[in-house]
C-alpha cells in the first residue's frame, strides 16, 4: 500500500465523536457527501495487514500511527515509541536522516523517496527504500505518511551479479588473449593489466619460480608507480615460509603492513617499494607451484574481500593451465619449425637436383646438337661456370703421344686468362696420374699461384670408354668445397663432352656413333628413372613404416581411439603420430607434384583425348567434395547450362585440374561462405569453367605469383592444413597442356579462377602444342 493510499485511511481517523446514522441520512437527503469514518483500531488492523513497516507522523516529527511490521523492525513495542521521534529508535545519524527528510516533505509538500542504510533491532545493517508523502488529518493538520521497504536482498543480488559479470568479463578477456597470443610473456602482460583493473590495485606482478626463469616476468602499473621488475620476493615481503605455504595452495593476505606484525626493517623496505597492502596468490600446475600473482596497494591500506581472493584463486588455476598449454604449444611449434626446416632443406636439395638436371639436359642437348669440337667444349665451360656460380672453368685436351695438356677453352668472370697454355704431364705427376686413371679430385694449393693466389680447384677427366681425352677444371674461392651434387654434375657434363668430342672425331663412323648415342640416351633415361625411384623409395618406405607403427600403437595404446578425439584432447603419442603421418603424406605429394611438373616441363606428360559428357561427369567431381564442404560449414554449388556441348579432352588431366582447384577452394574458404562452380559456353568452340569462393581475398601484389612453384599466399589458410605450393603451378601446366588458359582475379572478399578450354583437343599436344 502506497503512502497516498495510506493518506486516505489516515484522513478518515478523527478524534471528535463519530457522525451518527441520522446525520448521515440527513446528509444524504441534502445531497451532501461525507467522509467514510474509521476508528483508530480499524485503521491499525488495516496497516498491520501490510508486510512492510508503515508509520504516520505529525508535523512535530512524532510517531502517531504504526503497524506491527514497524515495531518488529525496530524491536520496540508500540507503547514505547508512540508519541516519540526516531531519535528514540535509531542512532543519531540515522534519526538525522529521517528528520531531514521529514522537513523536506513538510516544507515542499513533495513526495520523498530515497535508499538509505538502517540498522535493525538485532544490529544488522539493512538497505532500505523509504517513501514519504504529505497528507492532512480531518482537522486539517499536516501529517507525514511513510513506508519502509527492506531491499537488502535485492542490493546483495545486484552486487553479486555485478561481481559475477566483472569476473566473467575478466575471464572472457583473458580467454581472448589466450586465443590471440600463444606467447607466454605477452599473454601474462595483458592478463596482469586486466587483473589490476579488476582488483583496482596499483600494481600487479606475475613472479615465476621456474628454474632458470625466476623473477618478475610480467607487470602492470598504475601511472607514476614504481616498477618492481628487478625486486625479489623477500624485498616484497614474501618469505621462504610464505612460499612453502603457497606451495600448499594457501594465499598470503596483508591488508596493512603496519598491522601485519612485520619487522620494522621489512616494513621500511616495503614502504620504500610503495607496498602498503599486499595479496599473494599461488599459481599451481597440478601439485607443483609454478609462480605467484602479487597485487599491491601503494599509498594506503586496503581490505581484500573474500570474493576477490576466491576470484583470483580461480583465475590463477586457469592461468596455470594456460601456461602449461602455452609451453606445450611452443614445443609443438618448435617441432613444426624443425620439421619445416627439414622439409625446406630436402625441398632445396630436390630443387637443386632438378636445376642441375635441367642444366645437364641443356648442356647435353647443346653439345649433342653440334659436331664442332670447339663449340662443344666452350658450351660446357660456360654453362658449368654459370650454373655452379664459380669464378671460372676451363677444359684441356690431351696429346698422349707427346704427353701434353693444352687449355683450349675457358670461361671466367674474374680470373686472368690461361687459354692456350701447354703443360707437360711429366712435370705434374701427382695431378695427371690420377686424371689418366679416370679419377677426379679437388684441392687448394699450398703455395699461392702468382696470378690467381690461393684458390680451390676441382679436376675431372674427360674420358670415354677408350681413352682419357682431356680434363675439365673448376676454380673458386679457397674456402669453397665442391659438394657431391656439384661433382656429379661435372662428371655428367664431362661424360657428355667426351661423348660429343668422340662423336665429332668419329663423325665418319656414323653407325657406331648412332649406337653410342642410343646407349647414352638409355643411360640418361635410366638416370632419370633412378632419380625418380630414389626420390620415391625412401618416402614410400617411411609411409609403410608409419602404417606398421600405427598398427602396433593401436594394439598397445588404442591409437585409433585417440585419433578420433579432437586434437586438443589427444595424448602426445597420438599427436606426434598424426604429425608424422601428415608430413609423410605431404612429402609424397610434393615428390609426385615435382615429378609431374618435370614431365610437363619436358613434354613427356601423356594425353589421351576422349569424349566427356560434362552434365554427367561434373556432378560426380563436385559431389566428392560435398562432405568436406559440409563438415566445414561451406556451401558448394554447381551451375550447368541446359545446352552444354560435349567436350573432347584428356579426362585424367582435366579431372586433376578441377580436383586441385576445388581442393584449394575448400582449403581457403572460411566457414559460412560459398564455393561456386559454373560452366559457360563461349564462341569459337570454347567453354569457360569458373570456380569462385567467397570470404577470402588474395592481395593484388600476390596475384602475379599465384602460379609460381612453392609459392603460398601468406596467412590465407583458415584451416591450417599447410601445403607445398605446387598445386596451382601444376594446374597451370596442365591447362597449357590441354591447349587452354587459366586466369585468377580477387576482390571484394571473392576469389575467382577462370579456365578456358577448346571443345575439341587438337592433334598437336604435349610439348609441341605449347610451342
Amino acid at each position: 500500500m502506497s503512502p497516498k493510499d495510506l493518506s486516505s485511511l489516515a484522513s478518515a481517523v478523527q478524534k471528535p465523536d463519530p457522525i451518527t446514522l441520522t446525520d448521515s441520512i440527513e446528509a444524504d437527503k441534502a445531497g451532501n457527501s461525507h467522509p467514510q469514518i474509521l476508528d483508530q483500531a480499524s485503521l491499525e488492523r488495516i496497516l498491520n495487514a501490510i508486510a512492510d513497516p508503515v508509520f504516520v507522523k505529525d508535523d512535530q516529527h512524532r510517531l502517531i500511527i504504526l503497524n506491527d511490521a514497524y515495531c518488529q523492525f525496530v524491536g520496540r513495542s508500540r507503547e514505547e515509541i508512540i508519541g516519540s521521534s526516531e531519535y528514540r529508535v535509531f542512532s543519531k545519524e540515522e534519526a538525522d536522516q529521517f528528520w531531514r527528510s521529514d522537513d523536506h516533505v513538510l516544507t515542499t509538500g513533495a513526495e520523498y523517496e530515497q535508499e538509505e542504510y538502517l540498522t535493525d533491532a538485532h544490529g544488522e545493517l539493512h538497505v532500505i527504500s523509504t517513501k514519504k508523502s504529505l497528507s492532512y488529518d480531518v482537522a486539517g493538520n499536516p501529517i507525514i505518511i511513510g513506508a519502509i521497504r527492506d531491499i537488502t536482498a535485492r542490493k546483495q543480488a545486484e552486487i553479486a551479479l555485478k561481481q559475477q559479470a566483472e569476473r566473467e568479463r575478466l575471464l572472457g578477456a583473458i580467454a581472448q588473449y589466450i586465443l590471440k597470443s600463444p606467447d607466454i610473456e605477452q599473454l601474462l602482460n595483458k592478463t596482469a593489466y586486466e587483473i589490476r583493473r579488476f582488483l583496482k590495485a596499483d600494481r600487479l606482478l606475475f613472479y615465476s619460480l621456474e628454474s632458470g626463469e625466476e623473477g618478475v616476468i610480467a607487470e602492470s602499473l598504475k601511472k607514476n608507480r614504481i616498477s618492481l621488475k628487478q625486486a625479489t620476493l623477500k624485498e616484497m615481503g614474501v618469505s621462504s615460509a610464505a612460499i612453502s605455504q603457497c606451495a600448499k595452495g594457501d594465499v598470503k593476505i596483508i591488508e596493512d603492513i603496519r598491522q601485519a606484525h612485520l619487522s620494522s626493517v621489512l616494513v621500511a623496505r616495503m614502504e620504500a617499494l610503495e607496498i602498503k597492502a599486499s595479496l599473494v596468490i599461488p599459481i599451481m600446475q597440478g601439485e607443483r607451484l609454478w609462480g605467484l600473482i602479487l597485487a599491491h596497494r601503494c599509498r594506503q591500506a586496503r581490505q581484500w574481500t573474500p570474493w576477490e581472493v576466491e576470484s583470483l584463486k580461480e583465475l590463477a588455476t586457469q592461468i596455470g593451465s594456460t601456461i602449461r598449454q602455452a609451453k606445450l604449444y611452443q614445443q609443438v611449434q618448435q617441432l613444426n619449425t624443425d620439421l619445416e626446416r627439414e622439409v625446406q632443406q630436402r625441398t632445396t636439395q630436390l630443387q637443386i637436383a632438378l636445376d642441375f638436371e635441367a642444366t645437364l639436359k641443356r648442356i647435353t642437348d647443346r653439345v649433342r646438337d653440334s659436331l664442332d669440337e670447339n663449340q662443344i667444349l666452350q658450351t660446357a665451360v660456360k654453362e658449368l661456370t654459370e650454373a655452379l656460380n664459380v669464378k671460372g672453368s676451363n677444359t684441356s685436351l690431351y696429346d698422349l703421344e707427346q704427353g701434353t695438356s693444352t687449355i683450349f677453352h675457358e670461361y671466367t668472370t674474374s680470373l686472368s686468362s690461361s687459354q692456350g697454355r701447354v703443360s707437360q704431364m711429366e712435370a705434374f705427376p701427382e695431378v695427371y696420374h690420377q686424371l689418366l686413371e679416370g679419377q677426379y679430385f679437388q684441392f687448394c694449393s699450398v703455395f699461392p699461384n702468382p696470378v690467381r693466389g690461393h684458390v680451390a680447384m676441382f679436376a675431372c677427366p674427360i674420358l670415354d670408354d677408350r681413352d682419357v681425352l682431356g680434363d675439365l677444371w673448376l676454380i673458386h674461392d679457397k674456402d669453397h668445397g665442391f659438394g657431391d651434387i656439384e661433382i656429379r654434375l661435372v662428371q655428367q657434363v664431362a661424360n657428355q663432352c667426351a661423348i660429343a668430342i668422340r662423336q665429332a672425331r668419329l663423325y665418319q663412323a656414323a653407325q657406331s656413333q648412332v649406337a653410342e648415342l642410343e646407349r647414352l640416351n638409355t643411360l640418361k633415361d635410366d638416370f632419370l628413372s633412378t632419380v625418380s625411384h630414389e626420390l620415391r623409395t625412401p618416402v614410400t618406405s617411411m609411409k609403410v613404416a608409419l602404417q606398421l607403427l600405427g598398427i602396433t600403437l593401436n594394439q598397445e595404446f588404442s591409437l585409433d581411439e585417440e585419433l578420433r578425439k579432437p586434437r586438443t584432447e589427444q595424448d602426445r603419442l597420438a599427436r606426434y603420430y598424426q604429425i608424422l603421418q601428415e608430413e609423410c603424406e605431404r612429402e609424397i605429394t610434393l615428390i609426385n607434384d615435382l615429378l609431374d611438373l618435370q614431365r610437363l616441363d619436358l613434354g613427356n606428360h601423356p594425353i589421351t583425348p576422349q569424349t566427356i559428357e560434362l552434365h554427367e561427369w561434373l556432378p560426380g567431381i563436385v559431389d566428392s567434395f560435398q562432405t568436406r564442404a559440409k563438415n566445414r560449414n561451406q556451401e558448394l554449388q554447381l551451375h550447368l547450362p541446359p545446352d552444354l556441348p560435349t567436350l573432347v579432352s584428356d579426362l585424367a588431366s582435366l579431372e586433376r585440374v578441377l580436383a586441385e582447384l576445388l581442393n584449394n577452394a575448400c582449403k581457403y574458404t572460411p566457414p559460412g561462405e560459398q564455393i561456386k562452380l559454373k560452366v559457360v559456353t563461349l564462341p569459337a568452340d570454347k567453354i569457360q569453367v569458373v570456380l569462385s569462393n567467397t570470404g577470402i581475398e588474395i592481395p593484388a601484389d600476390e596475384l602475379p605469383r599465384i602460379f609460381d612453384k612453392f609459392y603460398r599466399v601468406p596467412s590465407s589458410d583458415p584451416w591450417r592444413q599447410g601445403g607445398t605450393g605446387l598445386g596451382l603451378a601444376l594446374v597451370q601446366k596442365l591447362i597449357l597442356h590441354l591447349q587452354g588458359d587459366i586466369q585468377v582475379a580477387s576482390s571484394n572478399k571473392t576469389t575467382r579462377f577462370t579456365v578456358e578450354l577448346p571443345l575439341k583437343l587438337s592433334e598437336l599436344t604435349g610439348s609441341k602444342a605449347n610451342l
